[in-house]
């Protein structure tokens, strides 16, 4: 296979009825990378994931993983690969070393790789020391981590989550987030699908963002933070603001406009280039002191409305 690409999607439908899931999506995934796959709720991302994970049969379209075409359930592919559902539910009479032990069993582990692989992937989690306690007395928070674990208990090259902190508080966010940042590390592949900007612009390389079963746009979030930010402003708080100021900054060739809120001014820019020496320059020469500058690009969360609002539009 080549080592570059581990997903490859190339016009995927998929049809419930009269109602079109997917419209033809394609997408790549490349070989370590965190992927974040983004779209409103309904807008195909489940769908797409049971497609390769091989629960669902596409329409039409050719899905790939590992240079290999899927067709449904593939044992030797799915080795490969680890998958999280959407809230994970597991048996609540069992504790979480016997659920990962049932699932090395069926991977066909021995007794001495179970034990060593579940230890090493509860340290991982967070979850050691937990072990014994029953699944049902488990918070949202340990059923997602657990659910990781589960994942990866079989060392795979790819791991799919689904809404992997769907139900978290900020703190279990957070932790899940460094979790599939230590995944990474280790050198695996990871395409999560989540709903949360914030999240997604925190831990992804690439996005492919979707919309009733389109492919919006899918790129590094560089090159879409770069490709739609537009203009950027660099915002300035001056402490002994005057008219002077303002004047001799807006007669600076790469400032197209100048929006005052109280000591605040938000200096549009007609360039990328880091211009930020020669305005602190004027500021000081005009009698300015600045307490603060930083430069505003757009965030991902107003591409992704701007995007979605187009097309419904």
């Amino acid at each position: 296979m080549s080592m570059e690409t581990v997903i490859e999607i190339n016009g995927l439908t998929k049809r419930y009825g009269s109602l079109v899931a997917l419209n033809k999506l394609s997408l790549n995934v490349k070989h370590n990378t965190i992927h974040g796959f983004l779209g409103p709720n309904g807008a195909g991302k489940t769908t797409t994931i049971k497609i390769l994970v091989g629960l669902l049969e596409p329409d039409e379209g050719i899905v790939k993983i590992f240079d290999r075409e899927v067709h449904g359930d593939q044992p030797d592919i799915r080795l490969n690969m680890g998958y999280m559902p959407e809230l994970p539910k597991f048996p609540k009479h069992l504790t979480a070393y016997e659920l990962l032990d049932i699932y090395g069993r069926m991977y066909g582990m021995s007794i001495q790789e179970r034990h060593e692989r579940i230890s090493e992937l509860l340290e991982l989690v967070g979850l050691k020391g937990r072990e014994k306690d029953l699944i049902g007395k488990y918070s949202r928070g340990m059923l997602q981590r657990l659910g990781i674990a589960q994942a990866l208990l079989n060392d795979p090259e790819l791991v799919i989550l689904d809404e992997p902190s769907q139900g978290l508080d900020p703190v279990g966010m957070v932790e899940i987030r460094d979790l599939i940042k230590r995944i990474w590390k280790e050198g695996m592949t990871v395409f999560l699908s989540s709903h949360l900007l914030f999240e997604v612009e925190q831990i992804c390389s690439h996005v492919t963002i979707i919309n009733r079963g389109v492919a919006l746009i899918s790129d590094t979030i560089q090159n879409i933070s770069e490709k739609f930010s537009g203009i950027s402003v660099l915002q300035v708080e001056i402490a002994n603001l005057s008219d002077m100021i303002i004047e001799n900054i807006r007669r600076l060739p790469f400032v197209s406009n100048i929006i005052q809120d109280g000591k605040v001014l938000n200096i549009e820019l007609k360039t990328r280039d880091d211009v930020r020496p020669q305005i602190s320059q004027e500021i000081i020469k005009s009698g300015g002191i600045i307490i603060s500058m930083s430069l505003k690009g757009k965030s991902l969360e107003e591409i992704f409305m701007e995007l979605v609002s187009k097309s419904h539009g």
